[in-house]
């Protein structure tokens, strides 16, 4: 699958929850509710994270790992929406700018090795 068919899926699942929204609270969830519900669910992948690696009880186990991301990706794809943002250009040009900026502190601890300072 990929990033287009993710966010037809995500803005599918969306549309579905605005209409149950509207049935049971009278609105839809605005922006800011997105991105509370977001913290909310890093929240809980913070938790499931600990728990895998053994520093916490949480229940649910892997699958709620594999769901708590889930979620947090569902969560990026609609804020993205919601601001207009073209994640996957986003994305490319952030991984682009962060691998350059890495590579070039790589090359001067390198050269400072070299050098002896």
């Amino acid at each position: 699958m990929n990033l287009e068919e993710l966010k037809r899926q995500a803005l599918h699942v969306h549309d579905l929850y605005d209409e149950l929204n509207r049935r049971e609270r009278g609105r839809t969830w605005t922006r800011g509710d997105f991105m509370l519900g977001f913290v909310g669910d890093v929240g809980d992948l913070a938790k499931l994270v600990m728990a895998e690696e053994g520093v916490r009880d949480v229940p649910g186990g892997r699958p709620a790992l594999e769901h708590e991301l889930a979620d947090c990706l569902w969560s990026v794809l609609i804020l993205a929406h919601h601001y207009d943002v073209d994640l996957e250009a986003a994305f490319r040009r952030t991984m682009s700018d962060l691998g350059a900026s890495i590579a070039g502190k790589l090359a001067a601890t390198a050269d400072g090795e070299h050098t002896g300072s």
